[in-house]
């Protein structure tokens, strides 16, 4: 049973052009997207995908961190969005979730550019050198640690990287309280918390776009 409107981002008619007008040809894609679909794994929104694919070819990175693997899905498309030099670890603390990654990757043909980590980002990231930096960092994990890992995060991203953070707005609970399921009170008072440390780093420009399940860009000054 949905308990949120599900479209309280934006009306139902302009997600469904959106994503009328990014649809792909990737059957093992489309594999995944089923799998997600019948067994209720959160991967990212059709309009999103495109986005962060479109933001690799922009950025054109060479090392990707990317927060919150689950079934490998972003990963995979960052690879195929990204040159062959290109390494991406992505990070899950789910072992079943890993597993199935790791078997997804190995198929998808990325196993040598896609690095799998079995850890829990909130406090993996502290343990990661200053020497190694990111040219994108891209988040969605557990939303409620957002706040938590964003200091780390700004760390660990070279200056001019991008990070982009995922389900920011979650349903349209983030920016009005008439959306708010009382269970996620915490969840989305950590978003709003979230969003405002993003607008207010000094080292960060942040855009917030309501695409998706709302989306932002920051860029490291």
């Amino acid at each position: 049973m949905i308990e949120y409107d599900k479209d309280a981002i934006v009306p139902p008619y302009i997600t469904e052009y959106l994503r009328a007008k990014t649809v792909h040809n990737d059957e093992f894609m489309h594999s995944l997207e089923k799998y997600a679909e019948e067994n209720s794994v959160p991967i990212v929104e059709p309009e999103t995908a495109r986005f962060l694919s479109v933001m690799c070819r922009t950025v054109k990175p060479k090392k990707i961190l990317e927060v919150g693997c689950a079934i490998g899905y972003s990963s995979i498309l960052m690879a195929q969005a990204t040159d062959d030099d290109c390494e991406i670890a992505t990070l899950e603390c789910n072992e079943d979730m890993v597993r199935i990654a790791r078997e997804n990757i190995k198929t998808s043909g990325y196993a040598g550019k896609i690095s799998v980590i079995e850890a829990d980002a909130k406090d993996y990231l502290s343990y990661i050198d200053d020497d190694e930096v990111f040219d994108m960092i891209f988040l969605d994990g557990p939303k409620a640690h957002y706040i938590y890992m964003l200091d780390e995060c700004v760390r660990l991203l070279k200056k001019g990287g991008v990070l982009i953070s995922d389900n920011v707005l979650y349903k349209g609970m983030t920016a009005d309280d008439n959306h708010v399921v009382r269970r996620k009170i915490t969840i989305v008072k950590r978003l709003r918390k979230y969003i405002d440390m993003l607008m207010e780093h000094k080292e960060l420009e942040t855009s917030l776009l309501p695409l998706g399940d709302g989306v932002t860009i920051s860029v490291k000054k």
